[in-house]
């Protein structure tokens, strides 16, 4: 992407978020819309396709800080018309004409200066613009590090608690296997670009001003290729479907972050790829339940258990086990067995909180309702002094 649609392009409006949105609100959103228009979701479907380089676009700009408050201080700057006056201010005598498009090479130049995806920062521009002079030699760019990658992964709730090995297939740019990465055919090889001599960038003058931009012959590479790659067409990379084994540790929980170093995106030049982040998402078991390393369960009992008291055998993730309820136990209450919830990281394991829930009997029979009329008849009724007490003070 050139830096005038940098400018001109929105990413706040392709995300759906206002200026001032925070992280995690840019996150929440590109996840939405990532979801929502991924290619894999919709098949045979172009215009879904377009979306999802938008949206990625926009993310890739605006989840990175740095990027980000560039592209703000760019648009600002170049929103306020500051750099369509006469250098010697507008309607001056004398002033010399300047324009955005001058400073990308103009309408036809087939050449525009390149940011993203290993192109120079908004800060080279700046730095040009405002230099005043000839700019200082520039260092030929170096390897450019990958950008990382972000999927989405649905584990059973008992894969999740006990950690379990998936394969993990994603479709994402990689590195051309034909040329391996340099982008030319097969026994040919890139050779150093005669205009900028490897460097890169070029110097042009414009005005009282000096611009160090990429150059236009190589795009900022340093080389040109002659014979491209019959398979990435001299880009040295293609969009592969890959599949990789994926360790979910133990205990992982819902909404929880995976990062695998050097998973994501390869580098160019020979730089360092980039991390693939892989988010968990737990589906809800039929029973149990989870708070951080305890189990939860909740366990009907009868009236009479509750009140005689009886042993209870109940699941576990890997078996069952037998807890005794006392005699008088209300409903509400919590048992424990420990060691059976959520191994953590340090071997010990959290524990399994069991509620009792005493069930009362919608309909009884006659011999039941007698004997709990005897029962009623026999026992003393619970106490609520402290509650008639302050019914006699309000009335």
């Amino acid at each position: 992407m050139s830096s005038k649609d940098w400018i001109e392009k929105d990413f706040y409006a392709v995300l759906g978020v206002d200026k001032a949105a925070s992280e995690d609100e840019i996150k929440k959103a590109y996840r939405k819309l990532a979801r929502e228009s991924h290619p894999d979701h919709n098949p045979g479907d172009p215009s879904a396709e377009e979306r999802f380089k938008a949206v990625s676009e926009a993310y890739n700009v605006l989840s990175d800080s740095g990027r980000r408050r560039e592209y703000d201080e760019m648009r600002s700057l170049f929103g306020s018309g500051a750099f369509r006056r006469n250098a010697r201010g507008a309607g001056q005598p004398g002033g010399m004409p300047f324009d955005v498009s001058d400073l990308f090479g103009g309408a036809g130049g087939g050449g525009e200066r390149r940011f993203g995806g290993g192109g120079a920062g908004f800060s080279d521009l700046f730095s040009s613009i405002f230099s005043g002079g000839p700019a200082g030699p520039t260092a030929p760019r170096g390897p450019a590090p990958g950008r990382d990658v972000e999927t989405e992964v649905a584990l059973d709730f008992g894969d999740a608690v006990r950690g379990v090995t998936l394969p993990l297939t994603l479709r994402a740019p990689g590195v051309c296997d034909t040329c391996h990465g340099n982008g030319a055919k097969p026994g040919t090889q890139p050779r150093t670009c005669p205009v900028c001599h490897g460097a890169g960038v070029t110097t042009r003058n414009q005005g009282s001003f000096s611009f160090s931009e990429p150059c236009r012959n190589c795009q900022g590479v340093g080389t040109v290729v002659e014979e491209k790659c019959p398979e990435c067409h001299g880009t040295g990379g293609v969009t592969k479907t890959r599949t990789m084994n994926v360790r979910f540790p133990a205990g992982v929980a819902d909404g929880q972050r995976i990062r695998l170093a050097g998973r994501g995106e390869p580098g160019e030049r020979g730089g360092q790829p980039g991390d693939l982040y892989v988010h968990v998402k737990v589906r809800p078991d039929e029973i149990f339940g989870r708070s951080g390393d305890d189990l939860t369960l909740t366990v009907p009992i009868t009236f009479a258990e509750a009140v005689l008291g009886t042993d209870l055998r109940v699941p576990t993730l890997d078996g069952a086990v037998t807890l005794r309820v006392p005699p008088g136990t209300p409903s509400g209450r919590i048992l424990r067995a420990r060691g059976k919830g959520v191994v953590r990281r340090d071997g010990q394991a959290g524990d399994l909180l069991v509620t009792l829930d005493v069930v009362v009997p919608a309909r009884l029979s006659d011999e039941a309702r007698a004997a709990l009329e005897t029962f009623a008849e026999q026992t003393p009724p619970a106490s609520r002094e402290h509650l008639d007490a302050r019914v006699r003070r309000v009335s």
